[in-house]
């Protein structure tokens, strides 16, 4: 049997930075703004100091304290301890109290046997890139949240798996709060995965050069959020009439058909801020530009809904036909995904398809041009930026050649490329920045966007997983969040099961930081593959009149409901702007003292004084709500009032939803 003794600490100090390299690999451990400790190691020897990917530069800390003895090294910053041993064994401590925030977990290296496993395991791929995994010690009374969205109906992610990549109906933003104390942020773009369960915590990338996270501790979720959102950005503020209603189905085939639906509104009398132009209103994929047969005035077309106070956004996919105007020049000059062998297909959509690399600055800028061009100049100043994974087929990382290097390594960044070329575009003409994405990553909240959960079903089983997601959303710096109301994916508006959740699911919206509804209804069309307008056609109608007498009179209620609700929705969005505290959040954000608070995953506060319970199950007319201890809850319909800490059985029939005032705030949403 071989026996090991954890070897003295060799250490150095450079600066505010604790160095350890020994057996092959170099550790930095430092400061990275207030409570926060960045690890970054590697076992090529060398820290690449430029490689931040979307980090901002952190804030300057003054009181640092390092301590090197024989035993270990020690990092004081603030609120948080990192300590690391001779054997290169790291653990994160809360500085007042000593008790243990995170520690890595080498298996039989603390009883001086030879490690099993060591917590940070490399595994060569080529050169000096690797296969990293870093293992932690799995705490009984743990509980994860966060990690972007997924419909994987988990609200707390102990016991779960999650894959670190995007796709259509997932998004992955590698950081996660944790119920003992700390923030924990993998900064790390690489496709891998992220384990937290029973027997350990894992992080796993595929493909990178080094190992880099930062643990971030507070005495409150809020003060943890706001050291998080200093270094990955916050949103701008809102632009006003981006919190109003966004009317959207797919899909609206002709200019006419739109603009009657936007006098319609009008002519009932209806609030409406944003009506949406879907996809293949284009003339190929990669044009970027309206089929003058089926839009002949978009100039025109806008300033009727100028006239009317209707904002227009339209739909941009990334996606480029080879027969398109602008491939071969994109090709040229390298503005495009390539295949690391084979041919550049990533996509199948009435044709190949490949992506414009949205990580080339100068594709970016190009990719602006053709969309101002095209769309801009006629006074289009939001966009819906869909396909932002990019979707592939299949979905070969290893084989996908971006300008940051291979997806493997980075294909993460794709979302935030995208975003940032639209920004940029959008700034420079001094315009605010209000984009709809189907995926976003650590800082796509400084490039304003609106993240939605993508192409999701019409069930109340769907509708009960978006409202976790968008939880775990909240917790990840992106303020700005929406579903397709109703869901995407079937729903018959003469049914009465889908009318009903059609009600539930719009008074849900009422109370997101963006109102949206869209879908693709039934009727179909029928399907010809060789006529795209055949296949893309509109679905079945969509507006709040589309679903009968009864629901037509509970949306129109629930349309004026988000009016009343508005001025207090932006006071939310400019604290959310200024101090990266999301609007729509977890119980447990505002009372982290009521332990009650943290296995609630069916309610949330909606700023500080509103508490909402929407209905997400078909059939009943009542739900239980729990209202957390430590505040006074008013019933906003009843006037009824309780005192926290408890759960009681409200009524709650179709035309309800359960909304409760915090210490005597009335906003008079229900008179």
């Amino acid at each position: 049997m071989a026996y090991y003794t954890i070897p003295e600490f060799e250490g150095k100090v450079c600066g505010q930075r604790l160095i350890w390299e020994t057996a092959g690999e170099l550790v930095y451990l430092e400061p990275y703004g207030k409570n926060a400790i960045r690890f970054r190691s590697s076992k090529s020897l060398h820290i690449d100091e430029e490689l931040n990917w979307t980090l901002l530069p952190a804030q300057k800390v003054s009181e640092v304290q390092i301590h090197m003895d024989k035993e270990r090294g020690q990092i004081v910053n603030g609120k948080i301890t990192a300590e690391i041993t001779g054997d290169g064994t790291v653990t994160y401590y809360r500085t007042n109290t000593r008790e243990i925030l995170l520690e890595e977990s080498w298996i039989d290296g603390r009883v001086h046997t030879a490690p099993l496993r060591r917590a940070r395991e490399y595994r060569v791929t080529s050169g000096n890139q690797f296969r990293m995994s870093l293992y932690f010690r799995e705490q009984a009374d743990e509980h994860f949240y966060g990690m972007g969205q997924d419909a994987n109906d988990c609200f707390d992610l102990k016991g779960s798996t999650v894959e670190l990549l995007q796709k259509n109906g997932k998004c992955t933003i590698p950081y996660v709060y944790s119920s003992r104390g700390y923030g924990f942020l993998w900064n790390n773009p690489a496709i891998g995965r992220a384990e937290f369960v029973k027997n350990h915590t894992l992080w796993h990338a595929q493909c990178a050069r080094q190992m880099d996270y930062i643990v971030i501790t507070g005495d409150s979720p809020d003060e943890i959020n706001s050291h998080f959102t200093e270094i990955t950005g916050r949103a701008p503020m809102l632009p006003a009439w981006a919190a109003g209603f966004w009317q959207c189905k797919l899909r609206y085939e002709t200019q006419e058909e739109l603009l009657a639906v936007a006098r319609e509104y009008k002519r009932r009398g209806l609030p409406i801020s944003v009506i949406v132009i879907d996809y293949f209103h284009w003339t190929m994929q990669g044009e970027w530009k309206f089929d003058p047969e089926k839009w002949p005035d978009p100039k025109a077309m806008v300033e009727e809904l100028d006239r009317m106070g209707i904002r227009l956004m339209v739909s941009i996919w990334p996606t480029i036909d080879p027969r398109s105007e602008n491939y071969a020049y994109m090709m040229r000059h390298n503005y495009l995904l390539r295949a690391e062998k084979g041919v550049d297909v990533v996509f199948m959509f009435f044709g190949p398809q490949t992506y414009v690399d949205t990580t080339h600055p100068d594709g970016q800028r190009y990719f602006w041009s053709r969309a101002k061009n095209n769309y801009y100049d006629y006074g289009i100043k939001t966009f819906w930026l869909d396909e932002a994974e990019p979707e592939m087929r299949p979905y070969d990382y290893d084989n996908v050649r971006m300008y940051l290097g291979n997806a493997e390594e980075a294909g993460n960044l794709y979302c935030v490329g995208y975003a940032k070329a639209f920004y940029d575009g959008l700034r420079e003409q001094g315009e605010e920045v209000c984009n709809l994405v189907r995926c976003a990553w650590l800082g796509s909240q400084r490039y304003g966007v609106v993240l939605w959960s993508g192409d999701i079903a019409s069930t109340f089983d769907s509708l009960r997983k978006q409202l976790k997601a968008g939880l775990n959303v909240s917790l990840c710096g992106i303020p700005w969040w929406t579903t397709d109301i109703g869901g995407f994916i079937n729903g018959d508006p003469e049914d009465e099961e889908f009318r009903e959740l059609i009600v539930r699911w719009f008074a849900f919206g009422v109370f997101c930081p963006i109102f949206r509804l869209h879908g693709f209804r039934l009727p179909y069309p029928v399907r010809d593959i060789l006529n795209p307008d055949g296949y893309c056609g509109s679905g079945g109608p969509n507006e709040v009149w589309s679903f009968g007498e009864r629901a037509y009179e509970i949306l129109t209620g629930l349309l004026h409901l988000r009016e009343r609700l508005i001025p207090y929705l932006m006071e939310q969005m400019k604290t959310a702007s200024d101090t990266g505290r999301p609007v729509m959040r977890p119980l447990f954000y505002d009372f982290p003292g009521d332990q009650n608070a943290y296995g609630v995953e069916d309610e949330y506060m909606f700023g500080p004084d509103l508490l909402v319970a929407p209905v997400i199950e078909q059939g009943v007319q009542s739900r239980t709500v729990y209202l957390p201890a430590g505040s006074r809850w008013t019933d906003a319909c009843t006037g009824d009032t309780r005192e926290g800490g408890c759960r009681i059985e409200v009524p709650a029939p179709l035309e309800k939803i359960p909304v409760f005032y915090r210490d005597g705030k009335d906003l008079g949403l229900f008179r």
